[in-house]
C-alpha cells in the first residue's frame, strides 16, 4: 500500500478512485502517562508522556485508514492528512483522524 500526502505518485496515474478513507481513534492517557504528564505540567516543558500517547493514536488511526483502503480494494492512498482535537479536557482524551483518497494506480506507459 502506497501512502502519500501528495495527490500523485511519479510514474503512476490514477486508474480508479475508490473514495474517502479514514481511521479515527479516541485515546486517553494511561494512569502512568497522566501522572507523569501532570507532574511535567507543573514544572513546565515538553510532556513526553502525552507525546507518546498522541503518537500511539496517530499510528493506530493510520493503520485503520490503510485497512479501510484495503477493504475497498485500493492499492494507494493519496492526499493523506491528520486532524486532532481534544475530546475531554478533564481526562486529556484526544481524537485523531487520519484520512485520504483511496485509489487504484496504474503505471504510466
Amino acid at each position: 500500500m502506497q501512502v502519500t500526502t501528495t495527490f500523485g505518485i511519479d510514474g503512476y496515474e490514477v486508474a480508479e478512485h475508490k473514495g474517502l478513507v479514514r481511521g479515527i481513534v479516541v485515546r486517553s492517557p494511561t494512569i502512568a502517562q497522566g501522572i507523569l504528564g501532570g507532574l511535567k505540567n507543573i514544572i513546565g516543558g515538553s510532556i513526553g508522556a502525552y507525546t507518546e500517547m498522541c503518537e500511539q493514536a496517530r499510528e493506530e488511526a493510520y493503520e485503520l485508514m490503510i485497512a479501510h483502503a484495503q477493504a475497498l480494494g485500493a492499492d494507494a492512498v493519496l492526499g493523506t492528512r491528520y486532524d486532532a482535537s481534544s475530546v475531554e479536557m478533564r481526562t486529556g482524551a484526544v481524537e485523531v483522524l487520519c484520512y485520504g483518497t483511496a485509489v487504484i494506480l496504474r503505471r504510466k506507459a
